[in-house]
């Protein structure tokens, strides 16, 4: 019943609306739980998550990012978190743990300084301030590596891969990871450019992890067409054809009435004739390897064969890029325009049976600006971790290369910002002070984390690391696995500037996003329309009304 006020419907039924103290206080619970969910993956020590899909399939792993992904997260405040994970790992390739639970540890501490009534936008004030000196700061920090350096790059590699299930063997795949790098890192003025396109991952069931190779040029998942092809061609040359060496099929409906068996040898015959004028034009090039994007007739695979010419079809696009920047070829869209000039060079091209299935290996070309590497392992989880673990190896050395500068893991590089901080908040001044202060308190939640996950006192830890840091050892970190604070530089615990930069920026820019929401207004989808006549306008008043009751 209505008393001297009209009710006004702004909002449209079934909407939910959480505003003020309440709506500030889900967001972070939320993003806290995201930022807990993927907190004991953290370091050598952390330990993996099984995910189980709706349809059955299970993802074992403890890379942040493939945990966030595969988890179904509801919650929009959550959702920014699984976006820092997600930019983190386009960014950098690694540190997608580290950039989730500094967001999470941000927002922890600005939710007890709210409790002591300093308003959020104070707080986002002084985590940007408090970030952007922390940037100065890790430049300050870093240190220089150059393409040539195999060693530290290595060490940058093993260290991404130490917390994976790789790690037993990570000396190997580290290996693996640098010299695929430097292989196609291409130098622009100064500065060098790494595009990880040109580096082919293919993954074959069987065999043991240590079988896993690194292959100097393109591996095509195909195998030849023909039996009687040649299965190994040395010294090839390579025809790129992204046109089917098939009969065209007329693109409007067409009828051939053939009333005599005369007429119909001499369709046949000039079905023939076509394919072998195909074949010819390719023999004519000077091709004897033709890799082909689209299909091959039966009869012109028999011609190939005649020839002597290694073919192979349906080569995926992106393979045939790869070889066109290892060989030197043009790919070209129609037979009939193929020229010696349009074909590309190699060291050899040969069939290798690898497991149950044969693949075409490309290797030896001079350009060779794209790399392979054939993963191998007991089960299919196994060869996915190391997909995943040798994907993050390939990030972090390919961003250290093009920024030429890399800082020291462990938690060293975390401590040393965090007492940096501490001493310029008396500058800062002000409420922005107090925030100031707790950023540098959250970024010790990465050596913290570090000594929980390996079951040490990250209590004692912490101690021990900042009386180390005070007395000028920069290089002092966690050394998880002797349980102790240990030279990071003498133990080789190295991560690209990259990987710290970014976790900085996008936890900062996470959290302040989440504090500055004082009002979530949540829409649902609309009520089916009512059929009885009685349903109408006051009845949707009492549905909001409701709605507005409920918690």
């Amino acid at each position: 019943m209505l008393t001297g006020q009209t009710q006004i419907l702004v909002l449209k039924e079934g909407t939910k609306r959480e505003k003020g103290r309440g709506a500030l206080s889900n967001n972070i619970q939320a993003a806290k739980a995201i930022a807990d969910a993927v907190r004991t993956t953290l370091g050598p020590r952390g330990l993996d998550k099984m995910l189980v899909d709706s349809m059955g399939d299970v993802v074992v792993t403890n890379d942040g990012v493939t945990i966030l992904k595969e988890m179904d997260v509801e919650h929009p405040a959550a959702k920014m978190l699984v976006e820092v994970a997600k930019t983190q790992d386009q960014e950098a390739g690694d540190g997608t743990t580290t950039a989730v639970i500094l967001a999470g540890e941000l927002l922890k501490r600005a939710e007890e300084l709210i409790e002591q009534n300093i308003h959020p936008t104070v707080i986002s004030q002084g985590y940007r301030l408090a970030a952007q000196k922390a940037l100065e700061l890790l430049n300050q920090v870093s240190r220089e590596v150059s393409v040539t350096d195999h060693e530290t790059l290595k060490r940058i590699a093993v260290t991404s891969m130490s917390s994976k299930s790789v790690s037993f063997n990570r000396e190997l795949m580290g290996e693996i990871a640098v010299n695929a790098i430097t292989a196609i890192a291409e130098k622009r003025g100064t500065s060098y450019n790494v595009d990880l396109d040109n580096v082919q991952l293919i993954k074959k069931q069987g065999g043991a992890m240590t079988d896993t190779q690194l292959i100097e040029g393109v591996i095509i998942d195909k195998e030849k067409v023909h039996s009687g092809m040649p299965t190994r061609v040395e010294n090839p040359m390579i025809a790129l054809l992204d046109a089917a060496l098939e009969i065209k099929k007329t693109e409007i409906d067409a009828k051939i009435e053939i009333n005599d068996p005369d007429q119909l040898n001499a369709f046949l015959q000039e079905e023939e004739n076509m394919l072998r004028r195909m074949v010819d034009q390719v023999k004519k090039s000077g091709a004897n390897v033709v890799l082909c994007q689209k299909g091959i007739d039966d009869l012109a695979q028999h011609f190939l064969a005649k020839e002597g010419i290694y073919a192979v079809r349906r080569v995926k696009k992106s393979d045939m890029e790869k070889l066109a920047k290892a060989t030197g070829a043009n790919i070209i869209s129609k037979v009939s325009e193929l020229t010696p000039s349009d074909v590309g060079r190699a060291g050899t091209v040969e069939e290798r049976k690898i497991g149950e299935d044969a693949l075409t290996f490309v290797t030896g070309a001079k350009k060779a600006r794209a790399v392979s590497i054939l993963i191998r392992g007991g089960t299919e989880h196994v060869i996915d971790e190391i997909e995943r673990s040798l994907d993050d190896a390939l990030n972090v050395v390919a961003v250290a290369v093009e920024d030429g500068r890399f800082v020291l893991g462990g938690g060293a590089t975390a401590e040393e910002l965090a007492m940096h901080l501490r001493d310029e908040a008396a500058k800062v001044g002000g409420r922005e002070q107090i925030a100031f202060e707790t950023f540098a308190d959250a970024l010790e939640t990465v050596p913290r984390t570090l000594a929980e996950n390996a079951g040490l006192d990250p209590i004692d830890i912490l101690i021990e690391l900042r009386k180390a840091h005070k007395s000028g050892q920069k290089e002092a970190g966690v050394n998880v696995l002797q349980g102790k604070v240990s030279n990071m530089l003498e133990i080789h615990v190295l991560e690209p500037i990259r990987v710290a930069r970014q976790a900085i920026e996008s936890a900062t820019d996470a959290a302040v996003m989440i504090l500055r929401i004082d009002d979530v207004i949540a829409s649902k989808s609309s009520p089916p329309p009512s059929k009885g006549p009685g349903d109408g306008g006051m009845g949707g008043m009492g549905g909001m009304g409701g709605d507005f009751g409920e918690d």
